[in-house]
């Protein structure tokens, strides 16, 4: 066997571990915990206080508890809520082709994550002050699945 053979094998095997990774859905139910920061203008039933989107930003501990209710391939749904409220608040989600991008929306706000492994989510979401309440979110964190 020549060198090109065994550089030509080489690259077949690779593609196919590539095209194989690709088409390997996570399953995501269970349910998944998270706490850490966010910035915040004005309030909402999770972040709650008196301020305005006019009021200066503040900086919020929070926990947030996600629920995957079913997965129907990248296609993912459940409720969310947090330690400050149990709004049971609806998401979707849905995961792209490179199985570890999530994109996502709930009521009034959007989800970008990446998967980092089978039980641990980085986890980014913003709201504009959009919304009924009028406030203004952004955070970064990471989620892992309750066991």
């Amino acid at each position: 066997m020549t060198f090109k053979h065994v550089a030509l094998a080489l690259a077949l095997v690779g593609a196919a571990t590539a095209a194989h990774a690709q088409n390997t859905i996570p399953d995501l139910r269970g349910t998944w915990t998270g706490k850490d920061k966010s910035i915040v203008y004005g309030h909402n039933p999770h972040h709650p206080g008196s301020q305005t989107a006019a009021s200066p930003p503040r900086v919020r501990d929070f926990e947030f508890t996600f629920v995957v209710d079913g997965q129907e391939g990248r296609l993912i749904w459940g409720h969310n809520f947090s330690k400050a409220a149990a709004t049971n608040e609806p998401f979707a989600w849905a995961i792209s082709a490179d199985g570890r991008t999530i994109i996502g929306a709930d009521t009034d706000g959007y989800y970008n994550m990446t998967i980092q492994s089978s039980d641990l989510i980085e986890t980014c979401y913003a709201h504009a002050g959009l919304g009924p309440t009028g406030s203004i979110v952004a955070t970064c964190f990471m989620i892992t699945r309750r066991k």
